[in-house]
């Protein structure tokens, strides 16, 4: 307890707070600026797309844009889907029923079929929102552009790295199995911090919604 108390506060969103406490695991600070670590995550090919996308001319658009209130409506539904799933999935639920000896591998279907939609959720809110970028203004279409070299460069790393999430959740399933043997408290404290942890990757998920929402607002 005392070691566990003197760990420094990790910074950062809260999916990777979360992460770091439930890995027990100090993650210190990149020394890296986002230019820097962006470089080393673009090939080649995605580095001459997005310099095309950036120095493209922009064209005018064609046909009025939709109210960004009824896409700020349409997202927002998709994300109480989302949350609402994960909140009222029987599985996380306390005190639900358990076998005599719990097994990780429910949870882990579980974890990988939430990422999934949610994955082809956030793309799909995407694809609209560039659309209706593209349809707003020549500045904006070409915001649209970039976020579309972005998503393309940057998935198959997010995929990559998020997939590591039912492995981590693994390894705290086993820690509080072993420490709390076969009874309900410990079962519950995991579906918590399961529960927590997928209710924040959908936070970080939709950030690029989030941003494409807010630029759409802007005049």
């Amino acid at each position: 307890m005392a070691q566990a108390a003197l760990r420094p506060t990790v910074r950062g969103p809260t999916f990777i707070r979360l992460l770091a406490r439930l890995a027990e695991v100090d993650v210190a600070a990149s020394g890296q600026s986002l230019p820097d670590r962006l470089g080393q995550w673009l090939d080649w090919k995605h580095a001459l797309s997005l310099a095309a996308a950036l120095d493209g001319r922009p064209v005018a658009p064609t046909v009025d844009a939709p109210a960004p209130e009824d896409l700020h409506g349409q997202c927002k539904r998709a994300r109480e889907v989302l949350a609402t799933a994960i909140k009222d999935d029987p599985l996380l639920a306390a005190r639900a029923s358990a076998p005599a000896e719990p097994d990780y591998a429910a949870f882990r279907q579980l974890c990988l079929a939430r990422q999934r939609t949610m994955q082809a959720t956030v793309g799909r809110l995407r694809g609209t929102l560039r659309d209706a970028l593209a349809q707003a203004s020549p500045d904006m279409a070409r915001l649209a552009e970039v976020d579309a070299v972005m998503e393309a460069a940057l998935t198959p790393r997010e995929h990559a790295l998020l997939a590591q999430v039912t492995e981590l959740l693994g390894r705290r399933f086993e820690r509080l199995r072993a420490a709390g043997q076969a009874s309900t408290p410990w079962l519950d404290g995991f579906r918590r911090d399961m529960q927590s942890v997928l209710l924040a990757e959908l936070d970080l998920r939709f950030q690029p919604v989030d941003a494409l929402l807010a630029a759409l607002r802007t005049p």
